[in-house]
C-alpha cells in the first residue's frame, strides 16, 4: 500500500476521551506498555484481588468518577503510567546512595509513561518523559489535603510533592491532554510482574558491565527476570553514552519485547500464567479510582488486543539540553507540538528519527523479502514526527548497545 506523507506543525488539544473507558493489564518498563489478551480478562474474577486493587486506589484531582460501560472502549483514551524508584526493603542494595540517608524515604516518579489510545483506526503510542526533564511542576494537592506552591524542577519531582495525582497534572498541563486514568508501580513490583510471565527477552549488541546496577550480560539475547530485569531498566551507565536519554531509549526495548511477550502462546495458552500476571499486576499496581472497576479494565482490553504491533510506537518526548545544567534536558518545543498534533490526525506515524537516542539502541529487525507495490491499491495516509523525535514501532526489532 502506498503511502501519502502529512507533516504536522500546530499545537492541538486531543479530545477528551469519551466517558466510559479505562485500563487492563498493565506491565511495563519501569512500568510499562499495556498490552492486552482477552484470556487474561477472566483472571479479575477473583473477588479479593479486585477489592485490594481498589482499595489502595488514588484520587486524580479534578476528574469527576468514570462510570463503566459494556463493550469496547469508545473514543480515545490517555493514561499514564508511572514508575516509583521507592526503597523497598527487599530491593534497597540495588539503589545505593540513593536507599542511604535523609533521602532513603524519599519516593521519585523516575519512570514516566503517557500511553494514548486512539479512537478508529485503534493505535497506541506510548510517550516516554525522561526523568532528568525540567518541567514547570503545577500546585498539587497532597495526600493530607495540604497544598504545594508550583515551580520548576525535574518532572521526577512531581510525585514527591503531590503523589500520582501530581504527575498526572504534571504531564497534563506538559501535554494540553486530558488524562483520566493513571497508575504507579515500584520496580520492585515490576520484578514481580516480569517474574510472572517467566522473564523477558531482550538482546544486548555488546557485553554491557555496569558496575553502578550490577548489570553483567554478554551479547546476544537473554531471557532477564528477577534482580536482573531491575538491573536491565536501571542501567543508566552501561548503554549508549551514559545518559538518562539513552536509558530511556533501552527500556523502549524492553518494553517492545515486553509486549510481544504478553502475546505470545506462552502466555496467552496458559491460564495459570494469566491468572497470575493478574494477581500480581493487582496486588503491586496502584490505579487512579477512574481505573479500579474491573468492568472498565475490560474494556480496554477489548479496544486494543487486536492493535497491529506497527501500530503501537514508542518514542521519546523531544528534549534540548538544558542551558543552565549540563546533565538536565528540557523540552523541544517545536517537536513537542508536531508530536501531539500527530496524534490528533490518528493516522499511522513514521519515525524519521533514529530507534534510539545517543546510541543506546540499534535495530536488528530481519530485512523483510521485496513485495511488488500494487498500483491499484489504495494510498495510505501517513503522519512524518520530526527527525528530533526517537524511538521504534513494536514491529521493530532492537538490541542495546554499550556505553563506548
Amino acid at each position: 500500500m502506498a503511502r501519502k506523507r502529512h507533516t504536522v506543525a500546530r499545537h492541538a488539544r486531543l479530545r477528551s476521551p469519551h466517558p466510559f473507558a479505562q485500563f487492563l493489564t498493565i506491565v511495563a518498563v519501569m512500568v510499562a506498555v499495556v498490552l492486552v489478551s482477552a484470556g487474561g480478562v477472566a483472571a479479575f474474577a477473583s473477588y479479593d484481588l479486585v477489592e485490594s486493587f481498589a482499595a489502595e486506589a488514588v484520587e486524580l484531582e479534578d476528574q469527576a468518577p468514570v462510570p463503566p460501560d459494556i463493550g469496547a472502549i469508545e473514543g480515545g483514551v490517555n493514561l499514564l503510567v508511572t514508575g516509583i524508584d521507592e526503597c523497598e526493603e527487599e530491593f534497597a542494595y540495588l539503589f545505593g546512595a540513593r536507599c542511604k540517608g535523609p533521602d532513603a524515604s524519599g519516593k521519585l516518579n523516575d519512570v514516566n509513561l503517557l500511553v494514548h489510545i486512539s479512537d478508529a483506526p485503534r493505535r497506541i503510542t506510548v510517550i516516554s518523559f525522561p526523568r532528568d526533564l525540567i518541567v514547570p511542576i503545577p500546585s498539587c494537592t497532597r495526600p493530607d489535603g495540604s497544598r504545594t506552591g508550583s515551580g520548576t524542577e525535574p518532572i521526577n519531582a512531581a510525585y514527591t510533592y503531590g503523589g500520582l495525582s501530581c504527575v498526572v497534572k504534571t504531564v497534563s498541563q506538559l501535554s494540553g491532554l486530558n488524562i483520566h486514568f493513571a497508575a504507579m508501580v515500584t520496580f520492585g513490583g515490576v520484578i514481580k510482574i516480569t517474574d510472572a510471565i517467566g522473564g523477558v527477552d531482550v538482546c544486548l549488541q555488546d557485553p554491557i558491565r555496569d558496575r553502578n546496577t550490577g548489570l553483567d550480560l554478554d551479547a546476544g539475547t537473554h531471557t532477564v527476570s528477577g534482580i536482573t530485569a531491575l538491573q536491565f531498566l536501571r542501567t543508566r551507565y552501561g548503554v549508549g553514552d551514559g545518559s538518562d536519554l539513552g536509558r530511556v531509549s533501552n527500556q523502549q526495548q524492553y518494553m517492545s519485547r515486553l509486549a510481544r511477550k504478553l502475546v505470545s502462546e506462552e502466555v496467552l495458552s496458559n491460564p495459570a500464567t494469566l491468572y497470575k500476571l493478574a494477581s500480581v499486576s493487582l496486588s503491586n499496581v496502584t490505579p487512579s479510582t477512574t481505573l479500579k472497576n474491573p468492568m472498565t479494565l475490560a474494556q480496554i482490553a477489548l479496544a486494543v488486543k487486536d492493535v497491529p504491533f506497527e501500530d503501537i510506537v514508542l518514542v521519546q518526548y523531544p528534549t534540548l539540553g538544558s542551558p543552565s545544567d549540563p546533565n538536565k534536558v528540557v523540552p523541544n518545543q517545536s517537536a513537542a507540538t508536531a508530536l501531539w498534533a500527530a496524534l490528533e490526525t490518528n493516522l499511522r506515524l513514521e519515525l524519521t528519527g533514529k530507534v534510539g537516542a545517543n546510541g543506546a539502541v540499534v535495530e536488528v529487525t530481519p530485512e523483510a523479502p521485496a513485495v511488488t507495490p500494487d498500483p491499484t491499491a489504495p494510498v495510505e495516509e501517513v503522519v512524518a514526527l520530526p527527525s528530533s523525535i526517537t524511538g521504534s514501532t513494536v514491529a521493530q526489532e532492537t538490541c542495546s548497545a554499550r556505553n563506548r
